[in-house]
C-alpha cells in the first residue's frame, strides 16, 4: 500500500464549460501522479502534485535509447454519479509485461492502480459528464539516468497525467477505411509488439502518412516475416465476421494484448459466438469477400471502444464491408461495453472498478 503525499495547485486552471469540445489528449487536469525508481532502494516517494513541466537533463537516457513505456485508461461518470474505471487490472499486468521486455522495474499491480485512483480522486472534478466523454488516463515510464550508455537504466520515473476527452464519434459511429500496408513491417516475434512502448508507435508513422494521403483512416499491419498474415491496426486490435464466426489474429509476441480486444472476445463467447484467435492471411480475407462470406470488420481499443471498418484497400483492390455501415455485431459490442462502463447494464464480468464517489 503506497503512502501517498497529496500537494494540491494554488493556482487552478478553468475548467472546460460543460458541452465545450474537448477533443482528444489536448487538454490536461491540474495534478499528476510522480514515483521514482532507484537502483537499491526500489519505487519510492509516491505523490500527487501540481502539473507542471519537467526539468530533466539533455543526457537522460529516455531520449537517447527509447526505454520508456506508457498505458492508457480511462475514467467515467456512472449513472449513479460515482466515478468508475474499466479493468484497470488488465492495464497493471500489461505494464509489466512491457516493463520486463524493456528492463524497466515492474510495478506492483496494486500500487499501479492505487496511483491512478489517487490522482483521479483529486481531479475528480475534471471528468466531464456530456455523453461520449471521458477522463483518458495516461500513465507512463521513462528512464532518467544521465549516461549516454547504452544498458538499462538505474532510475525512472513513473507518472500519470489525465485528460478530459470528447466523444470519440462525434457524430456516431461511422465505418472508417483501412489501408493495407505491404511496404513498411511494424513489429516482428521476438521484438516488441507486444509491448505498450513508444518505439512501436514511431515506427508506424510512415506507414500512417501514406494511409491519409490516400483518403484512409488507419493501416492494417502485416506480419514482418511472409508479409501475409494479419496483425493489427495502428492503435487498435482487429476483428473479422466471417460467415457467422468472429475471427481475430493470435497473440503471437508481435501483437498489443489489447484490454478491449479481451473483453470482446469474453463478451462474444458469453452470447454463443464461435470465436477464433488464429492467424488469418489478408489472402483469406480477400477470398470471404469475394464470396460474399466477409460480414463485418472492426476495430477495438481504449479511445474508440469499437471501430467499424467500411473499406480495406489491399494493394489495387478495394473491399466494401457490410455496404458502408456498423454491423449488427459490431454496435451490439459498442453498446455493451459502454453500457458496462457506465453502469447502464449489468456489469456480470466485474470489469467495473469504483474510483471514489463523485
Amino acid at each position: 500500500m503506497l503512502d501517498i503525499k497529496i500537494t494540491r495547485t494554488t493556482t487552478p486552471k478553468a475548467k472546460p464549460e460543460k458541452g465545450a469540445p474537448l477533443g482528444f489528449g489536448k487538454i490536461f487536469t491540474d495534478h499528476m501522479f510522480v514515483m521514482d525508481y532507484t537502483e537499491g532502494l526500489g519505487w519510492h516517494d509516491p505523490r500527487v502534485v501540481p502539473f507542471h513541466n519537467l526539468s530533466i537533463s539533455p543526457a537522460c537516457m529516455v531520449f537517447h535509447y527509447g526505454q520508456e513505456m506508457f498505458e492508457g485508461l480511462k475514467a467515467y461518470v456512472g449513472v449513479d454519479g460515482k466515478i468508475y474505471m474499466f479493468r484497470p487490472d488488465m492495464n497493471a499486468k500489461r505494464t509489466n509485461k512491457t516493463n520486463r521486455r524493456l528492463c524497466i522495474p515492474e510495478l506492483p499491480e496494486e500500487d499501479f492502480v492505487q496511483a491512478i485512483q489517487a490522482v483521479v480522486t483529486v481531479d475528480k472534478d475534471w471528468i466531464p459528464a456530456d455523453p461520449g466523454t471521458s477522463l483518458y488516463i495516461r500513465p507512463f515510464i521513462i528512464a532518467t539516468d544521465e549516461y549516454l550508455g547504452v544498458k538499462p537504466s538505474d532510475t525512472y520515473k513513473f507518472m500519470v497525467i489525465l485528460s478530459p476527452s470528447g466523444a470519440y464519434y462525434a457524430s456516431g459511429i461511422n465505418p472508417v477505411g483501412i489501408w493495407i500496408e505491404d511496404e513498411y513491417v511494424r513489429a516482428v516475434k521476438g521484438g516488441m509488439g507486444f509491448a505498450k512502448t513508444g518505439g512501436n508507435y514511431a515506427c508506424s508513422l510512415a506507414g500512417q502518412v501514406k494511409a491519409h494521403d490516400d483518403g484512409y483512416s488507419q493501416v492494417l499491419w502485416l506480419d514482418g516475416v511472409e508479409r501475409k498474415y494479419i496483425e493489427e491496426v495502428g492503435a487498435m486490435n482487429i476483428f473479422f465476421k466471417i460467415d457467422g464466426k468472429i475471427v481475430t489474429p493470435e497473440l503471437s509476441g508481435s501483437i498489443l494484448p489489447g484490454v478491449t480486444r479481451d473483453s470482446v472476445i469474453n463478451l462474444c463467447k458469453s452470447w454463443g459466438m464461435e470465436v477464433e484467435e488464429r492467424r488469418i492471411s489478408i489472402d483469406e480475407v480477400a477470398e470471404a469477400h469475394k464470396n460474399g462470406k466477409l460480414e463485418e470488420v472492426f476495430g477495438t481499443g481504449t479511445a474508440a471502444v469499437i471501430s467499424p471498418v467500411g473499406k480495406l484497400r489491399w494493394k489495387d483492390d478495394v473491399m466494401v464491408i457490410n455496404n458502408d455501415k456498423i454491423g449488427e455485431v459490431s454496435q451490439k459490442i459498442y453498446d455493451t461495453v459502454t453500457g458496462i462502463q457506465l453502469g447502464k447494464l449489468e456489469d456480470k464480468f466485474g470489469w467495473r472498478f469504483l474510483v471514489c464517489e463523485k
